[in-house]
């Protein structure tokens, strides 16, 4: 019914064509080599594969991938950041309004990161201060000393308008910046900017 529902909704706009529907992770990854979808909704919660295993088994894929919202009841996820580090653009709740639904949908399509800092930030920060996870010290040796500072901000949730504020710069400089945070350590967009930060230890829990 939730499935169903969701489809009616995203199908009744008229920028958007649902083309597939799947009750598993095993489903999702052959919907994706049938149909070539540009916006997954992914549960992370599924029977058989679940939505982090059918995250990783689609960007295994060769070619170009899908953007990827992970659907998330937020207090359930120790996953929510193995799927964003897996190459998902950011998480939708549950219980998000159909207005927050399609803006989703819309704002992943059009190449941005659905990072909702409020959440987000407290997410990954609790699964990251955990004893399971290994800060990575080494991946900022890669990155210039302004680099670093505008990826600590970029992980804050500071939009690049706040950034350059913040930092006396001229917003398209720090653009340029975000770009080479992201070429240099391999990253796809924003949402993995605060999950490196945070795994690297550059930003921490409560900073």
């Amino acid at each position: 019914m939730v499935r169903q529902g969701f489809g009616a909704l995203l199908d009744a706009q008229t920028d958007m064509q649902v083309v597939g529907s799947a009750e598993d992770g095993s489903a999702v990854v052959d919907l994706v080599r049938r149909t070539a979808p540009d916006v997954i909704l992914m549960d992370i919660r599924m029977p058989g594969l679940n939505g982090l295993d059918a995250t990783r088994a689609v960007f295994s894929m060769p070619g170009d991938h899908p953007r990827i919202v992970m659907l998330t009841t937020f207090d359930a996820d120790e996953y929510v950041f193995s799927a964003l580090r897996a190459g998902a653009s950011g998480f939708l709740l549950k219980d998000a309004t159909a207005e927050d639904l399609i803006t989703a949908v819309r704002v992943v399509a059009g190449g941005d990161s659905l990072l909702a800092p409020s959440v987000t930030r407290r997410l990954i920060a609790e699964y990251v201060a955990g004893p399971s996870v290994v800060k990575d010290t080494a991946v900022l040796g890669q990155l210039t000393d302004r680099e670093i500072d505008v990826m600590r901000l970029v992980a804050k949730g500071h939009a690049n308008a706040e950034v350059a504020q913040q930092l006396f710069l001229a917003e398209q400089t720090v653009k340029t910046h975000v770009s080479r945070i992201l070429s240099k350590l391999g990253l796809r967009d924003r949402t993995q900017i605060v999950v490196a930060a945070y795994e690297s230890g550059l930003v921490v829990a409560g900073s």
